[in-house]
């Protein structure tokens, strides 16, 4: 149950986090509803605050609209409303400015500071006011932060919000604007009171959950089909190439055993060579084979090699007790005497003269 409340925590913040990504996108497209005599007014955002674009060199009137209750919105700007970013400014005739005094030092904390003091502020009930705020450093002393909190009725926002929906504009944050404490009647920045991402209704964030959890589990899905499909093909492969080493060890016994002197004969140089050098036989190979064959009583005087065909002279006590060991030690084969066997000069130890056919080093190497 841990991992998976820690999955929907990181969900969670992933969601939160591709929504202010894309909030910040549409901040560059913003339109703007302000009050103006009484009449609600939609233009694009303006650094200056002026109702001109300057485009290709020409002066141009920005996008403006009287909004009416009840009117549609033309197409071109219900569709610049979608992409853009909508901010409502809420009249200063409908907010109430509070101003606090906190140390410097409390900068980092206002946030909790305010909300702990909204109460007191607010000629509204705690859960029935909207506010925001804003610091700058008191023009009497460096140390304090002069704290305006500007405060408005949730009803006014809300009321706000229902109508322009009605009309098909989706507001995404709602503004206010503080009077300057320095120059009397001269507005600052607007600040932010309300926000869709922070305070509006959770329909978004739920649904940009759901699809990040479809899309994790389809990537994880996704990448345990491939684990799987790659472990039923590596042990599929392996078999195919057990299989055909299998096969090619059988075909190569094949060939081995159907080569004759004149076949070989038949072949072209550089592969009669390749051949020769497969079927001849091993000179250590050979030596090896009689050293742990023979006994330690018998002993040679002569080795000769000629192609598959071996024979040897030497001393033993028990001539005749040699074949078995050359027979059986798996390298020679058809051993016999080529020469009668004699005593030798010490009259203890018999002569031997031995022969056998060496069998093809590729072949013992199979075995």
């Amino acid at each position: 149950m841990r991992v998976v409340a820690i999955i929907r925590r990181w969900i969670d913040v992933l969601a939160v986090v591709f929504l202010a990504w894309r909030e910040h996108r549409r901040e560059g497209r913003s339109l703007i509803i302000r009050d103006e005599n009484g009449q609600r007014v939609l233009q694009q955002s303006e650094p200056d605050r002026d109702a001109i674009l300057r485009q290709s060199g020409s002066v141009k009137e920005s996008l403006r609209l009287v909004l009416s209750p009840g009117t549609a919105l033309p197409a071109e700007v219900a569709r610049a409303s979608r992409d853009g970013f909508v901010v409502l400014e809420v009249p200063a005739d409908k907010i109430v400015t509070r101003r606090a005094n906190v140390p410097a030092q409390a900068r980092d904390f206002l946030a909790g500071v305010v909300r702990n003091q909204i109460e007191r502020l607010s000629p509204w009930p705690a859960d029935q006011a909207v506010y925001g705020f804003n610091a700058e450093a008191s023009t009497q002393d460096a140390a304090i932060l002069d704290v305006r909190v500007l405060i408005t009725s949730r009803a006014i926002v809300d009321g706000a919000l229902a109508e322009l929906a009605a009309m098909g504009l989706r507001v995404d944050r709602v503004v206010a604007r503080a009077t300057s404490s320095h120059e009397v009647g001269k507005s600052t920045s607007p600040v932010a009171i309300w926000s869709r991402l922070a305070d509006g209704p959770r329909e978004s964030l739920e649904g940009v959950r759901r699809l990040i959890g479809i899309g994790l589990a389809a990537v994880l899905g996704t990448a345990a089909a491939l684990t799987l499909w790659a472990l039923v093909s590596a042990s599929s492969i392996r078999g195919e190439t057990d299989a055909l080493a299998v096969r090619a060890k059988a075909l190569q016994r094949q060939v081995q055993a159907g080569r004759t002197p004149a076949s070989v004969a038949a072949l072209p140089p550089p592969e009669r060579a390749w051949v020769s050098k497969e079927i001849s036989a091993s000179g250590a190979i050979v030596i090896e084979a009689l050293s742990r064959a023979l006994p330690d009583s018998a002993y040679l005087t002569e080795i000769r090699l000629d192609g598959a065909t071996l024979r040897i002279t030497g001393l033993a006590d028990d001539a005749p007790a040699l074949l078995a060991p050359l027979e059986q030690s798996g390298h020679l084969s058809q051993v016999r005497f080529f020469a009668p066997t004699t005593r030798g000069p010490d009259g203890r130890l018999f002569r031997f003269h031995i022969e056998a056919q060496v069998e093809p080093h590729m072949r013992i190497a199979e075995e």
